[in-house]
């Protein structure tokens, strides 16, 4: 079968989604735990790595998870372990967690911080494999994901000493690849503003469809109305960007972390695969 005829893309999208969405339930709180922050817009407090939220309940779960937002922790309410929580809490410890089981959590948080690595780049991978105009790619994708994802079935130790940084390079080629052939048949000329900040910038109504706005610094940039249709989004920064009305409904490689991050509201068009945020209500 030609690589056009496969039923690949609908397939891939279903399966990969649903692998990779986070289950709170089968985890063992390792966002809560693992990763360090400061004071800042985007958490309340200061917190070391390997150190518990003082939210983090008995159960793992978070006692202010309704009220994030309002309690001072829109980074808590905009992040996304695309499923390596579960992964490493069921899978690579067998559902030992690290409160009964305490010589497993410097390990375990180890593994967490690579494994929520791989996993997004196994997401990013698995949405380029659905796209028809890089169809030309699909064999390397898919190689690509195959090896990593071979790689989160590996052993904890392997996991913790594991340089994800190799990987990471081989994927971010394939990725803007991928991203080429889909900007490629828009017609229109492809603004570049990867890396760029454009921090509190205001690009209300502008016509950014397809443009590259790869690692693009968007904090509080007003981009209401805008047309950001084929635009390359992948790790473009969104924290309190203004989305008022934008046109994101065919954006590549927009996640649902970076509308989490964002302002939005009724108006802005989004892809069907992803959800309006409750807070922009």
């Amino acid at each position: 079968m030609s690589e056009e005829c496969r039923p690949e893309a609908a397939s891939v999208a279903d399966d990969h989604r649903r692998r990779l969405r986070a289950d709170c339930a089968r985890c063992f709180g390792l966002c809560c735990v693992a990763s360090a922050f400061a004071a800042s817009a985007d958490f309340a407090i200061d917190k070391d790595a390997g150190q518990p939220c003082p939210h983090l309940r008995p159960d793992f779960g978070c006692a202010i998870h309704n009220h994030l937002r309002q309690r001072g922790f829109p980074g808590c309410a905009a992040y996304d372990c695309f499923g390596a929580g579960q992964q490493v809490a069921q899978v690579t410890f067998g559902g030992r967690d690290w409160r009964q089981s305490p010589e497993t959590a410097t390990r375990m948080f180890a593994v967490f911080t690579v494994m929520r690595q791989l996993h997004e780049l196994l997401w990013y991978l698995g949405e380029a494999l659905t796209m028809r105009p890089a169809r030309s790619l699909w064999g390397e994708l898919r190689h690509a994901r195959e090896e990593i994802q071979r790689l989160t079935e590996s052993e904890p130790d392997v996991l913790a000493g594991l340089e994800v940084d190799a990987y990471r390079r081989g994927a971010a080629a394939l990725l803007r690849r991928t991203s080429e052939l889909m900007r490629a048949g828009t017609g229109v000329a492809h603004t570049d503003f990867s890396g760029i900040d454009l921090i509190g910038k205001d690009f209300r109504g502008a016509g950014l469809a397809g443009a590259n706005l790869r690692g693009a610094l968007l904090v509080g940039t007003d981009l209401r109305d805008a047309d950001l249709r084929m635009a390359d989004v992948l790790g473009a920064d969104f924290r309190g960007a203004n989305l008022g009305g934008a046109d994101l409904s065919t954006s590549i490689f927009l996640i649902q972390a970076q509308l989490e991050a964002a302002k939005g509201d009724s108006r802005t068009k989004l892809p069907p695969s992803l959800t309006r945020p409750t807070h922009w209500a």
